[in-house]
C-alpha cells in the first residue's frame, strides 16, 4: 500500500488555509493526563491556562508537530469524586490516530512503561495499528502502512 495522498478533488483556490489540527479531550484528572502523555507518549507541555503554574485546566501539548489540547471536564469545586462511567463509555467512540513509522518500537516501548497495549496487527486496509487507551478511556491507534 503507498504511503502517498491520493485527492478526491482538484485543489480549490478558495479553501481555507489549514496548516494543523488539535483535537480537545474532555480528561477527568489533569495530572493523570499529563503524566500520560508527557511521560508516557513523550508530548511537550506547550501552554497551559496558567502558564508556569502547577494547577491548570487546559493544556497545550505537542510532540513532532502534532498538537492535542487536554481539558479538564469539571472545574476544580464541581468535579465529583471518581469519573462517571457513562461518561468514560462515552469515550469509546472517539479515537485519535497517529501516523508513526516504527509501530512495533512504540509497541515496545509502551510495554516498557507498563501500558496495557493491545499486540500491533495489520488491517485489512494494510495498515499497521497499535491501539491503546488513555487515562480516559479515549481510544488512541499509532499506524503505518504496512511494507508489502
Amino acid at each position: 500500500m503507498s504511503s502517498q495522498c491520493v485527492s478526491m478533488r482538484p485543489e480549490d483556490p478558495m479553501a481555507i488555509e489549514i496548516r494543523g489540527m488539535a483535537p480537545l479531550l474532555q480528561v477527568f484528572d489533569m495530572p493523570t493526563s499529563i503524566k500520560f502523555y508527557r511521560d508516557v507518549l513523550g508530548f511537550e507541555v506547550v501552554t497551559t491556562s496558567n502558564p508556569g503554574g502547577e494547577h491548570f485546566g487546559w493544556a497545550l501539548l505537542r510532540l513532532n508537530g502534532v498538537e492535542l489540547m487536554l481539558n479538564t471536564a469539571y472545574e476544580e469545586d464541581a468535579r465529583p469524586p471518581a469519573p462517571d462511567p457513562a461518561r468514560i463509555a462515552a469515550h469509546d467512540d472517539t479515537c485519535l490516530y497517529f501516523g508513526c513509522p516504527d509501530v512495533d518500537a512504540a509497541y515496545a516501548q509502551l510495554r516498557a512503561r507498563g501500558v496495557a497495549a493491545k499486540e500491533p496487527k495489520v488491517a485489512w486496509y494494510g495498515m499497521k495499528q497499535l491501539y491503546l487507551n488513555d487515562p480516559d478511556g479515549y481510544n488512541l491507534c499509532f499506524q503505518w502502512a504496512a511494507p508489502g
